[in-house]
């Protein structure tokens, strides 16, 4: 990529990798700020990802319960995980209910993207609605302990409006979802 660049109002007058590993490639970015001054500006870049609520025909919601080492504490989730190369998203969404809940779905429900942060991450999250729900066995990759949380779907609203889910995309996906099913 050739320098110097616009970004919006921002100049960019070059880039330096800073760290890169199979999830995350950190750079840092020598700019002219909005201001007319000189600055630095460090760009996070998270695997794209997908994140899954399967909706069973008893309006059941399944969540995963797991605890996540970034915040150090158990959380409810919906279904979610990162796209590999040249995988389509779809395909994730499948993948990923199935590993971690053993769920499959006859129907996907695309609600678009979500993008959890915009200042210094990029990480993209495509957002599906699976129904049609069949239940077999799990195969949680070495990092997962995850448990099945099944609640209903108002519940689960509820949980969003308490912050008893704060996860992003879950809680984007979870009101996207209500709103969709309650028109």
């Amino acid at each position: 990529m050739p320098f110097p660049q616009r970004r919006g109002p921002w100049q960019i007058i070059s880039r330096r990798e800073v760290y890169r590993d199979a999830w995350i490639d950190l750079s840092r970015d020598e700019v002219i700020r909005p201001d007319g001054t000189p600055g630095s500006h460090c760009i996070v870049r998270l695997k794209s990802g997908v994140s899954v609520l399967p909706l069973d025909e008893r309006g059941m919601v399944h969540l995963t319960e797991e605890f996540h080492y970034g915040v150090g504490r158990t959380t409810i989730e919906v279904v979610s995980g990162g796209i590999e190369p040249d995988e389509d998203p779809l395909a994730t969404a499948r993948r990923e209910l199935q590993e971690e809940l053993g769920i499959t779905a006859r129907e996907w429900i695309d609600l678009g993207i979500c993008d959890p942060f915009t200042s210094v991450v990029v990480s993209p999250t495509r957002l599906f609605l699976a129904r049609g729900l069949d239940f077999g066995p799990t195969t949680l990759e070495g990092t997962e302990l995850i448990r099945r949380h099944a609640v209903p779907l108002a519940e689960a609203v509820q949980m969003v409006l308490d912050s008893r889910i704060t996860h992003g995309p879950s809680c984007v996906l979870i009101l996207k979802a209500d709103y969709l099913l309650g028109k």
